[in-house]
């Protein structure tokens, strides 16, 4: 999995979901934002799959015109339509014995959804303009980051192939649930693009100022966002544009980027000064003594520390009284002594990504 960069609890998580689903051949949906790298995904399931050593064939369906993305993916005959003196075999064919990714499934139109879900139940299509149909064995991989559930309601997507392609469903999460690892990407585009863009004595590592910044910053943008400002760094030979564009984006109510910033708690004293704020908030009127002071702070800290732990670790108790160094018995415990919100929980079972409510 050393394509995917990271080792925050979300990242150990979707590499063992993709090692226990890579293996299955069942449709596999991905959904995330933009830029959060739902293609290098498929390509980590693609690379671990039987299908290894065959084609893995990537089709954008929003890039191209529907007319054309049909002849595209299912090729076509001699004389189809105007321009076709020769005859060209689709995607389909190409990516016979290996694995098709379909990138913004979302924009596909309804028409076309069709045909796809044809191909889907049947393993086989027929090209445009032709009569006969042609066999395929394809492991189909598809991405959006649409609300496939809302188009649907609206009347834009298929229930009946959403059903099809969402077998196996993975979610990647956004840069901003996973910014412990921002510092091993950065490490990461610094080696790959000193190298390919030929600066040879560009820098090879930021500052600490700027990776508070970095820490501190929404990214909308998400991992794309973050390579796009290391090779902007490593071009201009400085960090300070990239900083002052960051800044400009800040502002003391807590938005950056035009989004909410909600505490991440990077750092030991963030945590630390939550906890006092929390004190001064719950501040009796009557003087308290040092033993009430003890009591208080303890069980803040406990509180805003199992919180903290549990969005670290997408509400995975488990993961978060290893996090926190207690028994799972302690966690469950605390969490239902300090009347903490029920967490939400996916993991994998049998190759099926299951959502479940802890109480």
């Amino acid at each position: 999995m050393n394509e995917i960069i990271g080792s925050s609890p979300p990242i150990r998580r979707l590499k063992e979901v993709i090692k226990q689903v890579s293996d299955t051949g069942l449709s596999v949906l991905i959904t995330g934002e933009s830029g959060v790298g739902k293609e290098l995904v498929a390509r980590s399931l693609h690379r671990h799959s039987p299908r290894s050593k065959k084609a893995f064939i990537k089709v954008n369906c929003a890039a191209l015109p529907n007319e054309l993305l049909e002849s595209e993916l299912f090729g076509y005959e001699r004389g189809a339509f105007t321009g076709a003196t020769e005859a060209k075999p689709g995607k389909f064919e190409l990516a016979d014995g290996g694995t098709m990714f379909l990138d913004e499934i979302g924009d596909m139109s309804i028409g076309l959804q069709a045909k796809l879900l044809q191909v889907l139940q049947d393993s086989e299509f027929c090209r445009v303009g032709g009569i006969k149909d042609k066999k395929v064995d394809v492991w189909v991989i598809c991405a959006t980051n649409h609300d496939l559930e809302t188009d649907i309601q609206k009347g834009v997507f298929r229930e009946d192939l959403f059903y099809r392609i969402n077998i196996i469903k993975i979610e990647v999460p956004p840069l901003r649930d996973r910014k412990d690892d921002i510092p091993q990407l950065i490490n990461h585009f610094f080696r790959r693009y000193s190298k390919a863009l030929n600066r040879k004595t560009a820098p090879l590592r930021i500052s600490n100022e700027l990776l508070d910044i970095f820490m501190y910053h929404y990214w909308p943008g998400n991992v794309r966002e973050l390579e796009n400002y290391v090779q902007k760094i490593i071009v201009m030979g400085d960090e300070e544009a990239v900083k002052q564009e960051l800044l400009s984006k800040r502002d003391p109510k807590g938005y950056s980027g035009g989004h909410v910033v909600h505490p991440d708690f990077s750092r030991e004293e963030d945590l630390i000064n939550s906890v006092i704020d929390g004190i001064q908030n719950d501040f009796p009127e009557s003087f308290p003594s040092l033993k009430q002071v003890k009591k208080l702070a303890q069980s803040k800290a406990e509180r805003i520390f199992i919180e903290e732990a549990l969005r670290r670790t997408g509400g995975n108790k488990r993961d978060a009284a290893v996090l926190l160094q207690i028994s799972y018995k302690a966690i469950l415990y605390k969490i239902k002594e300090y009347g903490i919100d029920s967490m939400k929980e996916e993991y994998v079972k049998d190759g099926i990504s299951v959502t479940i409510v802890q109480e």
